[in-house]
């Protein structure tokens, strides 16, 4: 197995293709807790989970399996029809999750997926699909949140509607293994700041990416929808500064960030040697733990953050 520094976190970003082969498996057994073609869904999550909740949404929607939006579990637009409201959550005990579980109860289906059957999720939702597989111990989330992604997108695609474009599941395990090895460039790793850029279900992975940075390195990123990158953010980039692309770029973007004196990290253009987007964020995670440790922080423990947020509680 491929490994790189010794902190927790890089053993279980090290985990993933193990972890993402399990949940693929995992499909049938967990397929009556998951979004029937043409429920109208909304999915739900705070934090990481969120923005694997967009990358979802994206993937189900844009293959046809029927309309789904993504939600922060707070921003939940109340009074609003669904057939189903999925719950991302590692801990099983987000308060912003648990409370929107509870208020729905009764008005749509609702399922969740986590990675520990002894939370109060379990009662709290219809239907639970229990990663315990793919837990943690590290407080900035990794493997989890990808491999729930990952269940997710094998029911799209053994109920046939993976979107055009999108590889199927072996592949992108395989590509999470090569990601292991990819060597980040000095020029990449030494940056002193970072803009994720992906479109359509890519999008989500560039705000985890950026999340990812800030949470364990602390580490100055941003990220947008890459159409919208010349629409203002281009004016950050700059010698020292790296757009780092999920998914292929739209024309003249290269271009345009070679002209600025950026750097341009992509390894997902449909080009030879390129990667599956979700293994792209394997290498994005990859990055935050190296730039964690040059800073002399540990990833394992980042400032002002606990596994799971329950307003109320006494930090520990």
């Amino acid at each position: 197995m491929t490994t790189f520094g010794t902190s927790r976190t890089s053993v279980e970003i090290t985990s993933q293709p193990q972890t993402w082969r399990r949940a693929a498996r995992s499909v049938s057994s967990c397929a009556d807790a998951l979004p029937r073609r043409g429920e109208r869904v909304a999915v739900v999550g705070c934090g990481t989970s969120w923005f694997m909740a967009h990358a979802y949404a994206q993937l189900r929607e844009s293959g046809g399996h029927g309309e789904t939006d993504a939600f922060a579990a707070s921003e939940f637009p109340g009074g609003r029809a669904y057939d189903r409201i999925v719950a991302i959550t590692r801990s099983g005990t987000t308060t912003e999750v648990l409370d929107l579980l509870t208020k729905v109860k009764g008005t749509a289906a609702t399922t969740a997926l986590t990675a520990d059957s002894a939370t109060p999720v379990m009662t709290a939702a219809d239907s639970v699909a229990v990663l315990d597989f793919a837990d943690e111990e590290s407080v900035v989330q990794t493997r989890f949140a990808t491999t729930a992604l990952v269940l997710l997108r094998a029911h799209l695609e053994a109920e046939g509607a993976l979107p055009a474009g999108v590889r199927p599941l072996a592949q992108a395990v395989q590509d999470a293994q090569r990601a292991l090895d990819l060597t980040l460039s000095p020029e990449v790793s030494g940056a002193e700041q970072f803009t994720f850029l992906g479109a359509g279900w890519t999008y989500g992975l560039a705000l985890e990416a950026g999340l990812k940075m800030r949470e364990a390195a602390g580490a100055w990123t941003e990220a947008y929808p890459a159409m919208e990158y010349r629409h203002g953010p281009i004016s950050i980039t700059g010698p020292g500064r790296v757009a780092w692309l999920f998914g292929p770029a739209p024309q003249g973007l290269a271009d345009d960030i070679a002209r600025v004196g950026g750097l341009l990290h992509s390894v997902s253009t449909d080009a030879p040697g390129d990667l599956d987007p979700l293994a792209d964020l394997i290498v994005a995670q990859r990055l935050a733990v190296l730039v964690a440790e040059a800073r002399g922080c540990n990833p394992d423990r980042p400032r002002n953050l606990t596994r799971s947020v329950i307003l109320g509680a006494t930090p520990a």
